[in-house]
């Protein structure tokens, strides 16, 4: 008797089968846990269940399960745990838990589906922002902090206040920090890339500035990461003349495109893409007519 662990029930009864050396029809398995989706890729729960091979039997002879001690003690271990997590999910998605996660998916999906602010979102005019703070980036900051927290308090994540200020004449710094900050980030920054694509959006339409987002200092590990590698590059440049980076995703691209302008002003930079979509750097002199 064995334990197969799996995204889904299909997958695990198929790599039963293939430890088993036979098919699924020959089969005899317990579920123990069903996986679930989860939201926003948390609360994740894969498939486990325990096989054996099904020996041929006498007609109308059902084959029983005699699972060893050692997995006994599994099983019990993991319907204990899966009983309690049942619980506290059930006390978790009470009716006024679940209206808050309604309402910030919707409020998620229209900005990315219709690049437009929803309801919620709408500009206000607090009484304590003159009109004239409000066309500088100050007072811009003030609105967007205000709006942008009443946004994320509908949300399940237990994160501080979020802090909103002027990072330059042209850029909002945006920082998430708290308990559950860095699950705003996901496996290789792919919720912190959908955060950023969704609130650069949100404000660059809005209030035409430009967005510098912080989320449980990542953007500071990829900045001083980048650093290095920029190191190697320079050395390049300073001895060939030219140089072209690794593929860069996400916002490694734009960190190493402002280090590399910043370092070499009178030298050609700019982002380039390969056939699949995939972005580098490539630094050069420009052309000059004779």
């Amino acid at each position: 008797m064995i334990k197969i662990e799996a995204d889904t029930l299909e997958d695990a009864y198929k790599n039963a089968a293939l430890a088993l050396e036979c098919s699924v029809t020959e089969l005899n398995s317990e579920v123990l846990q069903h996986p679930r989706n989860g939201y926003l890729g948390m609360f994740k729960k894969s498939a486990i269940i325990v096989v054996e091979k099904v020996e041929k039997q006498k007609p109308h002879e059902t084959p029983k399960i005699t699972p060893t001690e050692e997995v006994k003690e599994e099983i019990k271990e993991l319907k204990k745990t899966t009983r309690v997590e049942e619980i506290a999910v059930t006390q978790e998605n009470s009716i006024s838990k679940q209206s808050k996660v309604n309402k910030v998916t919707s409020a998620i999906g229209t900005m990315f589906n219709h690049n437009i602010k929803p309801a919620s979102f709408v500009k206000s005019k607090d009484k304590d922002i003159s009109q004239e703070e409000e066309k500088a980036i100050v007072g811009i900051a003030k609105i967007v902090e205000k709006e942008i927290n009443e946004l994320f308090d509908l949300t399940c994540f237990e994160i501080d206040k979020i802090e909103v200020s002027a990072y330059d004449d042209e850029t909002l710094l945006v920082e998430f920090k708290g308990v559950d900050a860095a699950l705003l980030i996901g496996k290789e920054g792919y919720r912190y890339k959908a955060i950023s694509y969704m609130i650069f959006n949100w404000v660059n339409t809005n209030y035409k500035v430009q967005l510098r987002l912080e989320i449980a200092e990542f953007l500071k590990n990829q900045e001083e990461s980048m650093g290095r590698y920029i190191e190697s590059i320079c050395e390049t440049i300073d001895s060939e003349g030219r140089a072209q980076t690794k593929i860069l995703d996400g916002v490694l691209v734009q960190i190493a495109l402002k280090e590399l302008r910043q370092k070499y002003p009178e030298k050609y930079v700019v982002i380039r893409s390969t056939k699949d979509g995939l972005k580098y750097i490539i630094v050069n002199d420009y052309h000059t007519s004779s």
